[in-house]
């Protein structure tokens, strides 16, 4: 007998324990304002730039690779701006989208599209209906759709 009065006391102060700690969860703390840490104490960014050739740096995983000076070069100097093809046109009229050469452009954005001669850097200037408007090498060209080679 004793030791059933011993657990039935034990278990309500265990619930009361817990319902105090249920309650007080719930209740809004006060506290002092978080001061914001000045741009002194901020951790700095680190911002890594490819580098043109082994004496501006190397890849610290793979010291040996060549891989980071191959897209230091200029990509859009060796391809042919007459193989550029218009290959459909899609979307609502305030969303257009391109297909140039099999790679898919809206209007502003940039990427690399390949030819027989190498990889060209296309920026997306304007889009209607039957046209794009494009930037290729640093020269402006208008592509019509269905226009043959």
């Amino acid at each position: 007998m004793n030791k059933m009065k011993w657990r039935a006391k034990s278990s309500k102060n265990t619930i009361a324990a817990l319902l105090a700690v249920v309650l007080a969860s719930g209740l809004p703390v006060v506290a002092a304002p978080v001061a914001q840490p000045s741009a002194a104490q901020l951790a700095p960014r680190s911002i890594f730039i490819l580098p043109a050739n082994p004496k501006e740096g190397c890849d610290p995983f793979f010291p040996a690779s060549l891989r980071p000076y191959e897209s230091a070069v200029p990509s859009g100097a060796h391809g042919d701006l007459t193989e550029l093809r218009l290959n459909g046109v899609s979307g609502p009229p305030n969303h257009r989208l391109v297909i140039i050469n099999n790679v898919t452009f809206g209007a502003g954005d940039d990427a690399e599209v390949r030819t027989s001669q190498g990889r060209v850097r296309i920026h997306c200037l304007k889009i209607t209906g039957t046209s794009v408007m494009i930037e290729a090498n640093g020269q402006p060209q208008e592509l019509r759709y269905g226009d043959k080679p």
